[in-house]
């Protein structure tokens, strides 16, 4: 199975990919050969059997999603199939039974998937939206939960953070920040998709009660497609709202008997009560052939491969006068490092042309986006570093 030949730094799954340094992988991911045949075999028997492909597209989407469930130490029963990260918010958002008074804590800087549904839910139903700031967690993990803490102190409902942030990445002490939100009654949501699929990351252990996560980033899988975490302990607490035909028990029933027709049928009492209704099939496909990868490569030995490939890239481009917002503690490390630019320089341009010599980066609200993956290798710096000084 080609899946099986997965190496780090080695690109040979991607052999159409044009870039000959691509590190957008907090953007988009390329998709692996794995990934594409996956999907062009899902596709075929969409083809020539119609309804018949479908036993196929449900065995690789439930692979999918028990693949991911492992990934972050999960139950399957505990990981829902939904569309994207912000259908996952929306879905717990929407379901959380927040109460007129209550405070929902939030980050300054997030991504506004983790943010727009809490504003939307504390709206309709009386509650405070309230930001922490991110500065001082850049300073030091210590002083950025000191600063949480104070705002724990008010009262909370619920924490919303983002495991890594997609801006400068710097990673949350999620452990840390779930310990002080459940001693005063809070639950956690996470937003995973800078982090899962190259860092390390435990929900029982960290203490998570809520993830979602998107496929096309650090799980290098097709766009359309993610999941949803809801720890069993904290799922009796939801008054699911964001349901269809697919959330009942038995809810295929009625296609396979006579007289099954019924629509009093209890809704699930796990996480899967989110699974609204057809997925995504193709899409899962695809992803459960980059799960399949990952899995065998295994997140910490991906983590540790990208973190000596930002060691070589750091120095590179402060010599060059970009200022690194990396940050001085390695719990605070994640697998993007982004950089400042010199006085003068415009990073968008730099972005495109950077693009125009064959390498693939980001430039978010300025700044510069390095973001490898197990693919790359430490060969590319070369590339990159010759790519700068043209500029």
């Amino acid at each position: 199975m080609v899946a099986m030949h997965a190496q780090l730094g080695d690109r040979s799954l991607f052999p159409d990919l044009r870039a000959g340094a691509y590190l957008a992988h907090a953007a988009i991911s390329p998709l692996s050969l794995p990934v594409a045949e996956s999907l062009r075999a899902g596709v075929a028997l969409g083809e020539t059997g119609g309804l018949a492909a479908f036993p196929h597209l449900i065995e690789r989407a439930d692979a999918a999603r028990d693949g991911f469930a492992r990934l972050i130490g999960a139950r399957p029963g505990e990981v829902a199939r939904v569309s994207s990260t912000s259908a996952g918010v929306s879905a717990i958002a929407s379901a959380l039974a927040l109460r007129s008074g209550d405070r929902v804590v939030l980050f300054e800087g997030e991504f506004p998937t983790n943010v727009t549904p809490w504003q939307a839910a504390a709206r309709a139903r009386g509650a405070q939206v309230v930001f922490v700031p991110l500065a001082p967690f850049q300073r030091s993990l210590k002083e950025g939960l000191a600063a949480l803490d104070a705002e724990l102190a008010r009262g909370c409902a619920l924490v919303a953070v983002s495991a890594v942030q997609f801006q400068t990445g710097l990673a949350m002490p999620l452990a840390e920040i779930a310990e002080r939100a459940h001693a005063v009654g809070a639950r956690v949501f996470v937003d995973g998709i800078q982090a899962v699929g190259a860092t390390p990351l435990d929900v029982v252990a960290t203490g998570i009660d809520f993830l979602a996560c998107a496929s096309h980033k650090w799980l290098m899988g097709p766009m359309g497609a993610g999941f949803l975490f809801v720890a069993q302990a904290a799922r009796a607490e939801l008054e699911p709202l964001s349901v269809g035909w697919v959330s009942h028990v038995d809810f295929d029933a009625f296609l396979f008997g006579p007289g099954e027709l019924r629509y009093d049928r209890p809704l699930s009492s796990d996480a899967r009560v989110f699974e609204q209704g057809v997925h995504n099939f193709l899409g899962l496909c695809g992803l459960a052939a980059s799960i399949e990868l990952l899995e065998g490569l295994g997140a910490e030995a991906i983590w540790n491969h990208v973190q000596a490939y930002l060691d070589r890239v750091e120095p590179e481009l402060v010599a060059r006068g970009w200022r690194s917002l990396r940050h001085a503690e390695p719990a605070g490390r994640s697998t993007i490092a982004s950089f400042a630019p010199p006085a003068g320089v415009d990073t968008q341009h730099v972005v495109e042309s950077l693009g125009e010599a064959g390498v693939a980066v980001t430039g978010p609200d300025g700044l510069l986006r390095i973001a490898p993956h197990w693919p790359n290798a430490s060969a590319e710096l070369e590339l990159l570093t010759a790519a700068l000084d043209r500029i």
